[in-house]
């Protein structure tokens, strides 16, 4: 897919590839970072790296490492310094006291065994791009009560009330390069998770605030993540953020059909590096033309 026009002026345009270091970068990878990088470089725009480490269960240093490696070998260049979300948690814990003071945050605590159970006993509970949506068991909680439960150590998650959040935005739009502008729609994720008491932020609240923080005006990845935009449209107006563009690029898959992942370990730019595949070659396998390669 060849680069698009955006809204920024020439040479404006400001891209990212974001990866988590949870594993080593596959063909799948390349192709993502090759999109944000092409994106940028047909504008003469900037090109950025940003380590997704919030999951600290998962992420190691060594992964981080690798990819930095792996990008270097493919040809990539990129601007300094990379941003690390592990070096940033206070950006996100202002954004989330913002949030409260709004009064759109409240704990949950619910297991994933809680939420099954009560929406089996449901019958019927609405589905998102996530599967089931949260029934709201604690948004009625007692504020002492849940205070209290926080305090004694109790695990929780912090969710946003999408419906209170959406009466204070005006209808909200973004545009797609490739699918035009769209209608948000965040309450098809219903009451999103915006923190966890062991992990201070999520996807949706760091990626979005982050993007802003970067300057980011060409929001590039799979459309795996199209419907995600939704939320990230909702949580800019809530916090004032700027509002870039979004281009989803098609998800490369293996020869069975499935996209591929991490633990598709053959994959690995790692592995074929050492099957002594050339940058040109591992471009080749991930659908980049000689002539669009870095």
């Amino acid at each position: 897919m060849p680069p698009k026009k955006t809204t920024a002026p020439p040479g404006d345009t400001v891209t990212r590839f974001a990866p988590s270091p949870t594993g080593r970068l596959h063909l799948g990878h390349a192709y993502s970072a090759w999109f944000a990088w092409a994106q940028a470089a047909a504008d003469g725009g900037r090109f950025l790296v940003r380590i997704e480490d919030i999951d600290q269960g998962r992420c190691r240093p060594e992964f981080e490492d690798g990819i930095i490696e792996d990008l270097a070998w493919l040809g990539l260049t990129w601007e300094t310094p990379v941003r690390r979300q592990s070096d940033h948690l206070a950006d996100y814990a202002k954004a989330l006291d913002g949030l409260k003071d709004q009064g759109l945050i409240y704990p949950c605590f619910c297991t994933r065994k809680d939420i099954a159970a009560e929406i089996a006993a449901a019958g019927n509970a609405p589905h998102g791009p996530d599967g089931p949506l949260y029934p709201g068991t604690c948004r009625t909680l007692d504020p002492g009560l849940a205070a209290d439960r926080m305090a004694a150590g109790e695990a929780f998650a912090l969710r946003l009330k999408t419906d209170a959040a959406m009466v204070r935005t005006v209808p909200l739009a973004w545009i797609d390069l490739d699918q035009g502008s769209q209608t948000a729609r965040p309450e098809l994720f219903g009451d999103v998770v915006l923190a966890r008491k062991d992990t201070p932020t999520s996807y949706h609240l760091s990626v979005t605030l982050d993007d802003h923080l970067q300057g980011v005006t060409c929001v590039t990845r799979g459309q795996d993540l199209f419907d995600a935009t939704h939320v990230h449209r909702l949580l800019q107006a809530l916090l004032g953020l700027d509002t870039p563009v979004y281009r989803h690029h098609d998800l490369l898959t293996g020869p069975d059909g499935k996209r591929l992942a991490k633990r598709d370990k053959a994959q690995t730019i790692e592995n074929l590096r050492a099957d002594g595949r050339s940058p040109a070659k591992v471009w080749e396998m991930a659908g980049v033309t000689a002539e669009a390669m870095p």
